[in-house]
């Protein structure tokens, strides 16, 4: 839903809200079996090759929880929900209490696709992707807004009917 401000807008995007993390699970699943299998090979297998299962377990630990990561954080660009207060070269984005300022840079480029707007940097990266637009036309307005230009809010005319 767009509503016209004096200095901009404020949108509500109805968007999905990001897929909880289970990543988690699965690390603690998954370092559960290594452990199990480590304590396994400690009481079957000679010391030198009981310690490289340990080895195996915390090298593989710290791969899976690193990629972890980098997933959360190539995520982080992506607005779906909440509300967006749109100036010029400037949002906010309240989702739940949490309030993030992005600014846009002079050289950053603002592109629409149906009802998604993505802000792309300097060096071609996207540095956000919004979804959950209700319309196109809302899309289209916060790219405007972004950008420097003025909407202005359509005059209603109101009759009322003496009886």
């Amino acid at each position: 839903m767009l509503k016209l401000t004096d200095d901009g807008a404020k949108i509500t995007l109805q968007g999905q809200p990001p897929a909880s993390d289970n990543g988690l699970f699965w690390f603690g699943s998954a370092l559960l079996v290594g452990a199990v299998a480590v304590v396994l090979a400690m009481s079957l297998l000679p010391e030198r090759l009981s310690i490289g299962a340990l080895a195996l377990l915390i090298i593989g630990s710290f791969f899976f929880n690193r990629q972890r990561q980098q997933r959360k954080k190539a995520m982080s660009g992506v607005i779906s929900n909440g509300i967006l207060w749109v100036r010029n070269s400037e949002l906010v984005h309240d989702n739940q209490g949490k309030r993030e300022q992005i600014h846009l840079a002079d050289d950053d480029q603002i592109t629409v696709h149906g009802e998604q707007l993505q802000i792309i940097a300097a060096d071609n990266s996207c540095k956000y992707h919004i979804i959950g637009f209700d319309t196109m036309q809302e899309a289209q307005a916060t790219k405007a807004i972004l950008q420097g230009q003025v909407i202005n809010k359509r005059s209603v005319n109101i009759k009322l009917n003496a009886d």
